[in-house]
């Protein structure tokens, strides 16, 4: 089995409600292991939209980077996404962050996720549940790359919320 980390945004109709749905769409088949809280964060880019709801989940999985990559894109067309212009509203975004260790390069994607370094919507959840992951092509911490990240005042915990222990299947 292969350890990633999600991310999974929302900022269109029930934000906390698409976050629920997309996380059960995903159980099929990949293991949700730990969850994030969840944020709300400012929108990157363009502007002039709601603001985000995100968390970051690790997962196992037996699918390689690319069937993830297609497992992922489906749950973001089935729940409504439109594809759109970079940066715009959408219900939901689900972002193949880390894969194990893997640096890979195709057509298609980026593993690690090539924005990943400059995310706070994505470093400050990810501290949460894996501080301590070294970042494979810079060689270092989650920690340390969310420390230095600009725009950490954008993101900030979510006062509402569920249960991630409820969601998550194994407690680690």
């Amino acid at each position: 089995m292969a350890t990633a980390y999600l991310c999974l945004g929302s900022n269109l109709g029930d934000r906390e409600e698409n976050l629920r749905r997309a996380l059960a769409l995903l159980s099929p088949k990949v293991d949700v292991e730990k969850l994030s809280a969840i944020y709300e964060t400012d929108p990157v880019g363009y502007k002039e939209q709601p603001l985000f709801l995100n968390l970051v989940c690790r997962i196992a999985t037996d699918l390689p980077p690319d069937e993830l990559l297609c497992f992922v894109k489906k749950i973001e067309a089935e729940m409504g996404r439109i594809p759109s212009f970079p940066n715009a509203p959408r219900i939901m975004d689900i972002d193949i962050l880390l894969y194990n260790d893997t640096i890979m390069e195709t057509q298609n994607m980026s593993i690690p996720h090539p924005r990943l370094r400059d995310r706070a919507f994505v470093l400050i959840p990810l501290k949460e549940i894996a501080p301590d992951l070294i970042h494979p092509e810079l060689d270092k911490t989650i920690a340390q790359l969310a420390n230095d990240v600009k725009g950490r005042k954008g993101v900030r915990k979510y006062k509402g919320g569920f249960d991630v222990s409820a969601i998550c299947r194994r407690s680690l």
